[in-house]
């Protein structure tokens, strides 16, 4: 049996949390396919095409990954990309209750689809997108955070642009 799994989120910007979970899930499952999502409760800093490039740039050589941009529901993408299931990281226990909500929601959307959830490296459960763009706002180095190959876009996004 060939598994396909997704992996979505909004990854603005992608972060060594997320690598971690992807690089795992390849692992795992035959097929991953990262999805990134417009997300109607966030306003991304970075476009769609610049967050799939900087995924691309950072997982494009992992060979059963695949990185796509998805502007729907998460449920409808799995399905149409042929996914059995979600793979979600869960950094803190305070993940839970929205990503199991999110799993409810979209196994009665698809009830095809089933979530599995990684438990985050401990070494990335403080790490979020969030904190990269508040740490790089204040100028302070994200280099622990982010892939070298886009540290520098994302710091100057963030940083130098702001002034």
């Amino acid at each position: 049996m060939h598994s396909t799994v997704i992996c979505p989120g909004s990854f603005d910007p992608v972060t060594f949390g997320h690598i971690d979970i992807i690089t795992r899930a390849s692992r795992m499952f035959d097929h991953v396919i990262v999805g990134v999502f417009a997300n109607g409760e966030k306003h991304p800093m970075f476009s769609m095409e610049e967050r799939i490039d900087f995924l691309q740039r950072t997982v494009g050589d992992i060979p059963n990954v695949k990185v796509i941009g998805c502007d729907g529901l998460l449920a409808q993408c799995a399905k149409d990309f042929g996914a059995s299931a979600v793979v979600r990281g869960l950094r803190a226990v305070s993940d839970f209750e929205y990503e199991f909500q999110m799993a409810l929601t979209n196994r009665k959307l698809n009830p095809e689809l089933d979530t599995v959830f990684l438990a985050s490296d401990a070494s990335y459960t403080y790490l979020s997108s969030s904190i990269v763009k508040n740490v790089a706002y204040h100028g302070g180095d994200i280099s622990n955070f982010v892939p070298a190959c886009i540290h520098d876009e994302i710091f100057k996004r963030i940083y130098i642009e702001r002034k």
